[in-house]
Order: structure tokens, then C-alpha cells, then sequence
């Protein structure tokens, strides 16, 4: 600022400080809304991520179940005996 400076430079300089920071408010509610909704995102991509897993054990568990109660070929005995 110099002491040169008339009331309407004043003004102007005025003017767009404050449509600059008009400008940056926006960008900042917008980049608020943005970070809220890629949380809301995260956490539902993390549950759905928990739910996978169980299903995955869940199935890896009765898979193993099921080898564990089918007789292998090597266990069971020849016809001839």
C-alpha cells in the first residue's frame, strides 16, 4: 500500500481482496463436501470389504469341512478286501 494510493485504487484493491476471498470460501466448502463424501465412501468400501472376508472364511471354513468329511481315495479300502 502506498500513501500514493487514491480511495478509489483503494476501493478496487478492496474489491478484489474480497472476491478473492469469496472465491477461496467456495473452494474450500466445496473441497469440505468432497473430503465428506469420500469418507462416507471409505467407511462403506470398508464394511463391504469386512463383509467379503467373513463370506470368504465362511466358505474357506465349510470347503474344509467337507474335505475333512468326504473320504479321500487313498483312505478308503480296495474292493477285494
Amino acid at each position: 500500500m502506498n500513501h500514493d494510493d487514491t480511495p478509489s485504487d483503494l476501493q478496487a484493491r478492496l474489491t478484489a481482496l474480497e472476491s478473492r476471498y469469496a472465491y477461496q470460501e467456495d473452494w474450500l466448502d466445496t473441497l469440505d463436501r468432497t473430503v465428506a463424501q469420500q469418507e462416507k465412501r471409505l467407511a462403506q468400501l470398508e464394511r463391504l470389504n469386512e463383509l467379503m472376508q467373513r463370506k470368504i472364511r465362511d466358505q474357506q471354513r465349510v470347503l474344509q469341512e467337507n474335505d475333512a468329511a468326504t473320504p479321500r481315495p487313498e483312505d478308503e479300502m480296495p474292493p477285494h478286501y
